[in-house]
């Protein structure tokens, strides 16, 4: 079965609103919560211009009169040395901050949970010694109450890892699924017969924990390729992660922290929409941060929902939403060999079954689902390794979508773009060469480029602009991790399409250079 490939929120700085403190998540550290809840409002950060609003993470040190960390060059590099030298006790284990997340705009509203949101599934993460010299949490464990439609989508490199085409065989065999267990530091990719069997031995451990059949297990790996799963660990670790499961915004919170990797914030989400009738949520969570690049990246994420759906149709929604969300974003041109996407459906809120893929109720979830991955997907952007700012491509005037998300790719995979954007030079030509070079047809007469509001090009041609200005935009973009936008036209159809990146930093290279060591 071929699902197809796996492809943030916007902070652009001239859009982005204000965060209303008392609608900060639960799941925020508590500082935050606590100034929440003494009804404090966003405030302008003292490390940026005043006029610029910042994301929530700045409410604290902006009343401290302190310079944010998020938002000093060497920010990237001090946060990653307090992760690795946290107190080794429990709640050092799952001490990283959220990741800001907006959802698209719809007829919808951001809830708390993330994949226990939905009804009839729980999750937990724990620190079961995976993870060399660091008592970070490595296991997360994600369960349905009972039989979930499953569908997944996975990583096109050839050097697929173990727990990849474990994955695959079992979605082959059956529709349903009860649990996604999730290890981090070890790959368990190009680890030969062996690191299959280790799978299997790590699933046969976690059957025996829940009392479910293998046939039920999905696995989930991310961390060094070539080392494989520290099995004994795991299989001591088990119990007490299955035990430990819970269906609460903590217990989520667990589950996204101990999937990351390299990330210095957890990815998490969740909303809720009515579809014919009935209330239904869906939810998620994500790691990346570097060896990211469409089709996929190197991204692991799980989805659940609490809508009945037919199985067949449910892995059409999760190819087509991935197809627009995680193939669409790119660190650094990397596709990794573990790039997994699982979805669970567990039915549990109810209502007529969706199956008709040509209905209104299926157009809804597709649209619900997709808003969320997206989410999901800007938020490991915005989180990429080193970087400055998110990237935000959008191209119109395409003869179809898949050309525009085509187009919209290549230029926010174009490193000389992305070097540019951190060294906010307005170099419009390093932009119309990702453009041409997209494999897409169109007229370079009608090639229109935008960055922010100012156009840069128009019907091919070069326009004059204010170099300074634009260097500006791109700066106060940086100073606050915010968006930088740029948009494309390439015609007068009607195809469009959006893709995620992220500024390339001379932080990206140290942090890769001193990965494994």
């Amino acid at each position: 079965m071929n699902l197809g490939a796996l492809s943030q929120r916007q902070l652009a700085v001239s859009v982005l609103p204000p965060v209303p403190a008392l609608a900060l998540p639960s799941s925020q550290p508590s500082q935050f919560r606590r100034s929440a809840a003494a009804g404090t409002q966003p405030r302008h950060c003292v490390c940026s211009a005043p006029s610029v609003q910042v994301p929530w993470a700045c409410a604290l040190h902006a009343a401290k009169r302190e310079r944010c960390s998020v938002h000093q060059r060497c920010g990237r590099r001090r946060l990653a040395v307090q992760a690795n030298s946290l107190a080794q006790d429990n709640e050092a284990a799952f001490r990283l901050p959220a990741a800001p997340v907006l959802i698209t705009p719809g007829p919808w509203k951001e809830v708390d949970g993330s994949v226990c949101a939905p009804k009839g599934f729980k999750a937990q993460g724990m620190h079961g010694g995976l993870r060399a010299a660091s008592k970070k949490a490595d296991l997360a464990l994600i369960v349905a109450d009972a039989d979930a439609a499953s569908a997944g989508a996975f990583t096109t490199n050839v050097l697929c890892a173990a727990p990849v085409t474990f994955c695959r065989n079992v979605l082959e065999a059956k529709q349903t699924a009860r649990a996604v267990l999730i290890n981090a530091g070890q790959a368990n990719a190009a680890t030969g017969d062996q690191g299959y069997e280790d799978c299997l031995t790590s699933v046969k451990a976690l059957c025996e924990a829940l009392r479910i059949s293998p046939k039920d297990v999905l696995l989930l790996s991310t961390g060094v390729i070539g080392r494989r799963i520290k099995v004994d660990a795991l299989v001591q670790a088990l119990p007490t992660l299955a035990s430990s499961l819970g269906s609460s915004v903590e217990d989520a919170t667990h589950a996204a922290v101990a999937i990351t990797t390299t990330d210095l914030v957890s990815k998490s989400a969740a909303l809720e929409t009515t579809i014919g009738g009935t209330k239904i949520r869906v939810g998620g969570i994500a790691k990346g941060s570097g060896m990211i690049h469409p089709n996929m990246a190197t991204m692991l994420a799980v989805v659940t929902t609490d809508a009945s759906v037919d199985p067949t149709l449910w892995r059409s929604v999760i190819k087509g939403a991935t197809d627009n969300s995680f193939n669409q974003i790119s660190v650094d041109g990397d596709t990794s060999t573990n790039d997994t996407v699982i979805g669970l459906a567990s039915g549990a809120a109810g209502g007529k079954k969706i199956s008709d893929p040509a209905s209104k109720e299926a157009e809804q979830l597709h649209a619900a689902v997709t808003s969320l991955l997206q989410g999901l997907a800007k938020a490991i952007a915005w989180d990429g390794e080193g970087a400055t700012c998110l990237i935000e491509v959008n191209c119109s005037g395409a003869e179809s979508n898949a050309d525009a998300r085509r187009v919209a790719k290549s230029v926010v995979s174009s490193s000389l773009a992305k070097a540019a954007i951190f060294g906010h030079d307005p170099n419009w030509g390093r932009i119309a060469c990702a453009a041409g070079y997209a494999g897409v047809k169109f007229d370079p007469e009608e090639l229109d480029i935008s960055l922010g509001d100012m156009q840069l090009m128009k019907g091919g041609q070069p326009l004059s602009f204010d170099a300074a200005q634009a260097s500006k935009y791109m700066k106060l973009a940086s100073a606050v991790h915010g968006t930088v936008k740029i948009n494309v036209s390439i015609g007068k159809a009607r195809g469009k399409g959006s893709a995620w990146g992220c500024d390339l930093s001379y932080d990206y290279v140290k942090i890769n250079a001193e990965y494994t060591t």
